[in-house]
């Protein structure tokens, strides 16, 4: 599923998310529908934007990307943390984190989102 797709980790905090993709550029974006439709200014049309599930926070973005017809999938927090440790990583940071969410996705199939329609959200 993820190959020849530009991979796009997604670290999500109630202020912003950081994003960094398989080439390891890094952008930064306010959490609002501004910096949502400036993320999708910046993604390539063969996005896939991964993030981890992180209640209301991930939501409203993937919600977003989905509609805007954007493949996106949520994956378990718990599984990119022992991703991370299986790598000894030692950095913690938001930007670390979207990079080690584009690694786990690069080298892990990830499931797809599938969005509830406006009447279930």
């Amino acid at each position: 599923m993820t190959k020849n797709k530009q991979i796009y980790g997604v670290d999500i905090s109630k202020d912003v998310f950081d994003v960094v993709d398989s080439n390891e550029n890094h952008l930064q974006f306010a959490n609002d529908p501004k910096g949502f439709k400036a993320l999708l200014k910046s993604l390539s049309s063969e996005a896939l934007v991964v993030m981890e599930a992180t209640g209301y926070y991930h939501y409203r973005l993937a919600q977003f990307l989905y509609e805007q017809g954007v493949k996106v999938s949520v994956v378990n927090p718990l599984s990119v943390k022992r991703f991370i440790q299986m790598k000894l990583a030692k950095v913690k940071t938001d930007k670390s984190d979207a990079r080690a969410i584009c690694e786990y996705a690069t080298v892990n199939e990830v499931p797809l989102y599938t969005a509830r329609n406006k009447n279930q959200a």
